[in-house]
């Protein structure tokens, strides 16, 4: 891959993280204001059982998209740094580099579409 290919998927990257950081922002502060508001902080009134149902239930939506999100900064930041080693593009299990148009879809991809189907069948099993 060229200088002017990486910077481009560098550059792609950069983005996606921002953007994932900014996400992971709201995230925080909508399970602050849940959290908050199952407390009672803003009521003078009891919560019904319900009530207290649904925010727990909200409260771990959100953990749940704050993990996803954490998973996905991590694999970001790796194809980060793989570019800055020169080692962006190639796949991690049979070395070949990765098909183009994949990393413009998934610019943090580790695998090779062959290797990924691959492994995706084996986590099947």
């Amino acid at each position: 891959m060229n200088k002017r290919e990486l910077e481009h998927f560098e550059k792609l990257l950069l983005e996606r993280r921002q953007a994932l950081v900014s996400e992971m922002g709201l995230l925080q502060k909508t399970a602050q204001e849940t959290t908050k508001e199952a407390a009672g902080e803003h009521s003078a009134y009891a919560y019904h059982m319900a009530d207290l149902g649904t925010d727990a239930m909200e409260r771990e939506k959100t953990f749940l998209l704050a993990s996803k999100s954490g998973r996905l900064l991590y694999h970001i930041d790796e194809a980060i740094r793989r570019i800055r080693s020169k080692s962006y593009g190639q796949c991690h299990q049979c070395g070949e580099n990765i098909n183009k148009t994949r990393l413009e879809a998934v610019p943090h991809a580790r695998l090779c579409i062959a290797c990924q189907e691959l492994e995706e069948q084996q986590k099947q099993r």
